[in-house]
């Protein structure tokens, strides 16, 4: 089987869904998994895409999406831990309930589904792994404490995760996207966005291309010696 098996979370739209398009674009074949149904893939529109109706911090149903792998294909080439949720207010205005869920899909999620695709990697003892930090952690940015500490800690999930899983061939590193338009920053003040990027070398808003050129970077075969590493984007 010549096709990379590529599982992204978080499919359901914006950079999971032109990540899942890109990669099936190049031939791979492509699971993708989001809480709730997409619309760019109905009816079989790209045949070498399946999805599932899974929360990333539901351990029971995230080992059910790498049973179907395992069972489907042996193998499991590259897992795209893109799966997030923002929460953007003063702490003084952040419900405990949405602390968790925050962790629940940035941490627990990225967590849980990097233990389960490192069962599948290490048998061809080859692997890719590559999480999603934020700007935001070390820009330190105000009124996003809870998302800034849950990515924070998917950067040293990164970190130690990629020499626990060294000795079976597999890398781990992450991307830190800058602000691109996407549904996760919709409800932010266009002023406050301003003075982010303003805090950038290139001040831009980022685009999911520029993501793509990170992890195409460490999916390569030839990143086999990079891992532990964090790229964030915009020159922060």
């Amino acid at each position: 089987m010549s096709e990379r098996i590529i599982l992204i979370t978080g499919t359901r739209k914006g950079i999971g869904e032109a990540l899942a398009k890109y990669y099936l674009s190049k031939g791979d074949i492509v699971i993708g998994c989001s809480r709730s149904e997409i619309e760019w893939s109905k009816n079989g529109a790209f045949e070498n895409y399946r999805h599932f109706l899974t929360d990333v911090s539901d351990e029971k149903a995230a080992k059910e999406i790498f049973s179907f792998i395992r069972k489907k294909y042996g193998k499991l080439d590259a897992l795209i831990n893109n799966a997030g949720r923002a929460s953007m207010n003063h702490s003084l205005l952040t419900p405990i309930d949405t602390m968790r869920d925050v962790f629940n899909t940035n941490t627990v999620g990225t967590f849980l589904f990097c233990r389960e695709a490192v069962k599948l990697m290490r048998k061809e003892k080859n692997g890719r792994i590559v999480n999603f930090s934020t700007v935001a952690v070390p820009l330190k940015l105000d009124g996003e404490a809870v998302y800034a500490a849950s990515k924070a800690a998917v950067v040293s999930l990164t970190q130690v995760l990629a020499k626990e899983f060294a000795e079976f061939g597999v890398t781990v590193n992450a991307v830190g996207p800058v602000p691109i338009k996407t549904d996760l920053i919709r409800g932010v003040p266009e002023d406050k966005i301003k003075r982010l990027l303003d805090r950038q070398a290139i001040r831009r808003y980022g685009t999911p291309e520029d993501v793509i050129n990170v992890i195409d970077f460490f999916l390569k075969p030839e990143s086999d010696f990079i891992t532990g590493q964090v790229i964030y984007l915009g020159g922060v």
